[in-house]
């Protein structure tokens, strides 16, 4: 999730956030999961033996902002504040950035990719520290402002479609429709973890990348409302007292097909690129030896880990029940 949205507002956006879910929920916590299989080992096996606490953990930034005022520019990056072309002229380096534009204009417009350089660098302190709590701690927030800035909507001062008239695109593009989707998904990837020599290059990419997104959503999201009428497009509800609008399930699905892959895409690259980032911190940390923090698997564990492993590679780890994000969603509606 991007913005704090005031209650008030809650009544009328279509905010599926209230549901608990979404790419700060379910698809944070999936690309967690994901990335952890994607490790080599013997980092492989800490990340393994701590899953359930990165999963759980994966929406926590998303939580603190409720609580913490000076979070939520750390989850996006407005491009078009910064000028024109910013996605490609906005220095990496954050002191620069700072020149640039003062901390107070990078404080209003968000600044994502810098946040996720610092974290990684409080990542690496942590493993060469061998500190296990902070090594969790850090890497489930690293992970979530990865899978942030792998959403478009994450780069542009539109973040819900509310210049354009399209308001509640946000929570349909990364929350509803995974919700409904995610069944139907490939979540399965050969990436292996690389070491990037260039983090702060690589996390650039993926912003620019998401920004160029945004066009075609916002297009699609016409295109499609075109072929429904209003009645089709919204389911109206009374909640609290207050009638609320959210995107009907059919409509939902219309704008999906009409984005093909994209979505499935970019949870995809966000597990690969949290794996990436995962690795470069334990070896610019010197490849500690983490066995003694609870990186040793037992042979039990090493088995379950060989069936996660081969359902991983066969796209079936829903189909198996090892989806953990998915086994929580269904708990939570029983």
């Amino acid at each position: 999730m991007k913005r704090y949205i005031q209650p008030i507002l809650v009544a009328v956006l279509m905010v599926f956030f209230i549901v608990g879910s979404g790419w700060g929920f379910l698809v944070h916590r999936t690309i967690h999961q994901l990335a952890v299989y994607e490790l080599p080992d013997p980092v492989r096996s800490f990340f393994y033996r701590n899953m359930e606490n990165l999963v759980n953990n994966a929406p926590r930034p998303d939580i603190r902002r409720n609580e913490d005022s000076t979070e939520a520019p750390r989850h996006f990056i407005d491009f078009e504040m910064y000028g024109a072309d910013a996605a490609h002229k906005m220095p990496m380096d954050w002191q620069k950035a700072i020149q640039l534009y003062s901390k107070d204009s990078l404080l209003k417009y968000g600044y994502v990719p810098y946040h996720i350089i610092y974290i990684q660098g409080k990542l690496t302190q942590a493993f060469k520290m061998k500190n296990k709590d902070s090594i969790l701690f850090y890497a489930a927030d690293l992970g979530h402002y990865i899978g942030d800035i792998h959403v478009p909507l994450h780069t542009t001062v539109n973040y819900d479609g509310q210049l354009s008239n399209q308001k509640g695109l946000h929570s349909l593009w990364e929350s509803m429709i995974p919700e409904i989707e995610i069944g139907n998904y490939r979540l399965y990837s050969a990436h292996q973890a690389v070491y990037l020599k260039n983090p702060s290059d690589a996390i650039w990419k993926v912003a620019r990348a998401s920004f160029n997104m945004v066009p075609e959503m916002l297009a699609k999201e016409k295109e499609v409302s075109a072929a429904f009428t209003e009645e089709e497009k919204y389911r109206v509800q009374i909640r609290r007292g207050r009638e609320s609008k959210t995107y009907t399930s059919a409509f939902a699905k219309a704008y999906a097909a009409s984005l093909k892959n994209s979505i499935n895409d970019r949870l995809i690259q966000s597990a690969d690129m949290i794996a990436n980032f995962w690795y470069t911190a334990w070896v610019d940390a010197g490849k500690p030896d983490l066995s003694g923090i609870g990186g040793q698997l037992t042979e039990q564990e090493k088995k379950q880990l060989e069936t996660e492993l081969s359902a991983f590679k066969k796209n079936e780890l829903i189909q198996q029940q090892l989806l953990i994000s998915k086994k929580q969603t269904e708990n939570s509606n029983n």
